[in-house]
């Protein structure tokens, strides 16, 4: 019954102890199927773009489910196999150690390497940002990413175990590749988008109500995160990105948002909180904010995993009685 509980504290303790997997990468995998899939299915529609999606998660879901079920006889075995699936999901590890060096480079006054690590963080053209684009740019991605790559991951093996955690990942994965709203993708990754849109609602939700009552634990205000939320979440394009990075900023006491280069062009986000531009101290605090977020959705939704897989127990259990 405790199974799925304690392969999410298990994913969680493992990223934080050893970060993303570094050889090998599953999700790495995943995305580079999806590109060669992407040569035969590519076609400038919206049902294409259904397709292609489907085809993908269906079948990484699919397998997984087959995984999930060859173990569950052994409760031992079932819980190092969800707990090692999740862990590979995970990023939240790796994500606050490339805030921090971005951090430490624009504190050492290096612009190149600065830019050199936006990549790893978003899809914004570095060539075009300037130190406080940099540090913004990470303070965002920070902010997005504590929902994206933890909280997304742990609700979704609460809810489903091993199938929900890879099952998520790969909707965020494909979201990441051709969610964008370009020449080439506007249609065709259309699906992905609003499915990414969908299995996030509940992440970011949470994701927000963690950064308002963690608030202090960065010297912030959980008031102001609160207020930021209510005021300028919803302004954002993203339903989801809107929450998680108008509460940090409202946190952090900083302002996000404003003219945003892409590859595919320049975008002009609204204004998130009411404080000034993050320098790289605010950088280092909205890391140690997703720390604590993290480790927070870790314990609610391992106790969530732990009331579900008890429901279930009972609802079968009152089947099986004659």
């Amino acid at each position: 019954m405790r199974t799925r509980s304690s392969a999410l504290l298990l994913s969680w303790l493992a990223d934080v102890v050893l970060g993303d997997p570094q050889r090998r990468h599953p999700v790495a995998a995943v995305g580079s199927a999806a590109a060669r899939l992407e040569t035969l299915t590519y076609r400038d529609t919206r049902a294409a773009g259904v397709v292609h999606t489907t085809v993908v998660v269906a079948t990484v879901v699919g397998a997984a489910v087959v995984i999930d079920r060859a173990v569950r006889s052994r409760p031992w075995l079932h819980t190092a196999v969800t707990a090692a699936g999740t862990w590979a999901c995970l990023g939240g590890t790796t994500l606050g150690r490339t805030g921090a060096a971005m951090a430490d480079a624009v504190a050492a006054g290096d612009l190149y390497a600065a830019r050199a690590i936006v990549p790893s963080l978003c899809g914004r053209d570095p060539s075009l940002l300037d130190e406080a684009g940099v540090v913004r740019a990470a303070v965002e991605s920070v902010a997005e990413n504590t929902s994206d790559a933890t909280v997304g991951v742990l609700v979704w093996a609460a809810v489903a175990g091993l199938p929900g955690a890879v099952g998520y990942r790969t909707v965020n994965t494909l979201d990441a590749m051709i969610g964008y709203r370009n020449d080439r993708y506007t249609r065709f990754g259309w699906c992905a988008a609003r499915l990414d849109d969908a299995v996030n609602l509940v992440p970011a939700r949470l994701t927000g109500l963690l950064t308002v009552g963690l608030a202090p634990v960065i010297g912030g205000s959980p008031a102001r995160a609160l207020r930021a939320w209510r005021d300028d979440a919803g302004a954002h394009p993203s339903p989801n990105a809107g929450v998680a990075e108008a509460t940090a900023a409202g946190a952090l006491g900083v302002g996000l948002g404003g003219e945003t280069a892409y590859r595919h062009g320049v975008e002009q986000r609204p204004r998130l909180g009411r404080g000034p531009a993050p320098t790289t101290g605010d950088l280092r605090r909205a890391v140690r904010l997703s720390a604590a977020v993290q480790a927070a959705a870790a314990l609610v939704t391992a106790a969530a995993a732990a009331q579900i897989t008890a429901g279930a127990a009972g609802r079968v259990g009152q089947r099986r009685r004659p």
